[in-house]
């Protein structure tokens, strides 16, 4: 009975490392250019719901981190299905290797959020920038099992993110977060499409 569990340990080890090794293709070119839209969304809809985000921080975090969740989802739902297409038996070990990448910048920004608006609502106007500065690192380690032209990504929301910081009391206008996310987006989409087509167009011929 231990021989066969420790069987079953060694092929889950097995298994976890492959799926660390691999490319991940579960992230596909239609929830980011979606992400992208609702960016824009969000920008054009943010004097309505958070008019006054120095005086209202809250209103103005929980409208970001809304429209966030919302994204997450809607990556996460094409994620699952692509790598069930894709990546066959090692699904959900792929998506559990890129979850682990990806997780501690979300707890991060999470965390720098609640803290801003709980305890120094006073300099709420860092959280796009820590926004835009945490998510690259997201990507950037993410980027280990990604192809590496989305490494510009990384970069984009770097830059954006240190611009962000840099202007005061302006970076909580509607566009300090709605643009930068929504270029990135679709950057982001824009070079998946290009590289799936290329490696769909790769196959077809080594299947000819």
């Amino acid at each position: 009975m231990n021989e066969l569990r420790h069987a079953l340990d060694d092929i889950a080890a097995i298994r976890g490392q492959m799926a660390r090794a691999a490319e991940f293709r579960g992230y596909g070119p239609a929830a980011l250019a979606a992400t992208a839209l609702l960016a824009v969304a969000a920008a054009l809809l943010q004097p309505r719901v958070a008019p006054d985000p120095l005086r209202d921080p809250a209103a103005y975090g929980w409208w970001w981190g809304g429209a966030a969740a919302v994204a997450a989802c809607l990556i996460a739902a094409e994620a699952i299905a692509r790598s069930r297409r894709l990546h066959a038996g090692l699904a959900d070990d792929m998506i559990r290797a890129a979850l682990e990448q990806f997780l501690p910048a979300a707890v991060a920004g999470f965390a720098a959020t609640f803290a801003l608006i709980g305890w120094a609502p006073q300099h709420a106007a860092l959280l796009p920038g820590l926004w835009q500065i945490i998510f690259s690192l997201g990507v950037f380690s993410t980027c280990r099992i990604l192809p590496r032209p989305l490494q510009w990504v990384g970069v984009w929301y770097l830059a954006t993110g240190l611009i962000a910081l840099a202007a005061a009391d302006r970076a909580l206008a509607p566009w300090m977060m709605g643009g930068p996310f929504a270029v990135g987006q679709a950057l982001a989409a824009a070079l998946l499409f290009s590289i799936s087509k290329h490696a769909g167009d790769s196959d077809a011929e080594a299947s000819a």
